[in-house]
């Protein structure tokens, strides 16, 4: 994918379930799912999973992808993995190194699929069936585990965070959902409540086990019903659903249920954000790395560097190195505001890989923080005489300002062109 289709590998992934038919979303929620599962992907670098059809909860992503292609912004990476055997026109696919024409406009009498337009590339599974769900799913969770084992920035040594995301969904959504759960650490979830079956059936039974010790009879009674209601299943079938859905319960920390119609809902690509943040009990270092890889300088000053966070020592002053050569502006400005000293953190080894960095820290972050050490000391410190610095191009009064900041207190400074 990144070297024939020149994709840049992601920072997140956001993997969309839900069901393959066609149904109607809340009118609220539909806008804030097109405006925030953009800015999510948008934002952070991300790619979107779907099954890449022109139907169900696919065509709702589809659907946003369209509102944003509309306003000519940055290309979002959404990726359909659907089955083969489920596609309508199959033979306008076939080839080798070459353009298809593809009819989007599939036989209205036919049970076959076709792709939603709207997604920027597909990766097709196919096992031999022909009509059947299923065998995507496999390839999917493979390509899952496999981005989670990149390095999500070259700096920083996590690897791609993956949070799922349920928009209405069947029995089968609730077992993905089991799942990821189930993963060791737990991949975060977000239902999204008010969209239907699976999503309302989780997040009803999720915010009604919130404080229940023990489970009446009466309330296994209620979801044993509502199970059956929803998915017309028997009672065979719907014990087995509900033991999985109970199961489920056991992770609640890393599922969050999302309702639009709340007055307290907060925008929901930070619900996908922080939820990563939340469903896995990251340290705050580790926040603060994949905040500032996503460059989301809002959840890091909301979720990350609040009152009452208790940090390593030398965490904040990595996060300010990393922030500096990933030339993330606004977070150097946020760290100093959080209290980073920056005459401390400006050690000889620091300015050196600083100025040697491949990456080199941009002229303007360089005259902050410059100027931000010439004012909290008139002198600076004592830097030896042998220290190394590759000259960068820089105009002629911020290089001046760095020159005379450094001579405070050195006689003279070899600087290696």
């Amino acid at each position: 994918m990144v070297k024939e289709w020149q994709m840049e590998l992601p920072k997140l992934v956001i993997s969309v379930h839900g069901g393959n038919q066609n149904f109607k979303l809340p009118s609220m929620f539909k806008q804030l799912f097109n405006k925030g599962l953009v800015k999510a992907a948008e934002t952070t670098g991300a790619w979107i999973l779907t099954e890449g059809i022109n139907a169900g909860v696919s065509k709702h992503v589809g659907d946003a992808l369209k509102v944003h292609a509309s306003q000519n912004l940055r290309k979002i990476c959404a990726v359909g993995l659907p089955p083969w055997g489920i596609i309508e026109n199959q033979k306008d696919l076939i080839g080798k190194n070459v353009v298809c024409l593809y009819q989007t406009l599939s036989n209205p009498l036919s049970k076959l699929s076709t792709l939603n337009s709207m997604h920027s590339h597909f990766i097709m599974a196919d096992d031999g069936t022909v009509g059947k769900y299923g065998n995507e799913m496999k390839l999917r969770k493979k390509l899952e585990k496999y981005l989670s084992l990149q390095k999500i920035h070259t700096r920083i040594g996590q690897g791609v965070p993956l949070v799922g995301l349920l928009i209405e969904g069947g029995p089968n959504e609730i077992l993905t959902v089991w799942e990821y759960l189930r993963e060791n650490p737990a991949v975060p979830v977000v239902v999204c409540e008010g969209t239907g079956r699976a999503a309302d059936l989780l997040a009803f039974t999720h915010k009604h086990t919130a404080e229940m010790i023990y489970m009446t009879s009466q309330f296994k009674e209620e979801i044993l019903l509502m199970i059956q209601n929803i998915f017309n299943l028997g009672k065979k079938q719907s014990h087995h659903l509900f033991k999985i859905l109970m199961e489920c319960m056991e992770y609640r920390d890393s599922i969050m249920v999302f309702d639009a119609e709340s007055e307290e809902h907060q925008d929901i690509d930070l619900a996908i954000l922080t939820a990563l943040f939340k469903g896995t009990r990251m340290p705050a270092p580790d926040q603060l790395n994949l905040a500032l890889a996503w460059n989301r300088v809002d959840i890091a000053k909301k979720h990350i560097l609040v009152y009452g966070q208790h940090w390593k020592a030398g965490s904040l002053e990595q996060a300010m190195l990393d922030a500096l050569v990933m030339d993330r502006v606004e977070f150097v400005k946020l760290l100093i505001e959080y209290g980073v000293n920056v005459h401390r953190f400006l050690t000889i080894s620091r300015l050196e890989e600083l100025y040697n960095t491949k990456q080199g820290p941009t002229n303007q972050l360089l005259h902050h923080l410059l100027c931000d050490v010439k004012q909290s000391h008139k002198y600076g410190p004592c830097l030896p005489c042998n220290m190394n610095l590759v000259s960068l191009p820089m105009p002629a009064d911020q290089e001046q300002l760095v020159v005379n900041w450094l001579q405070a207190s050195l006689t003279r400074i070899p600087f290696a062109s």
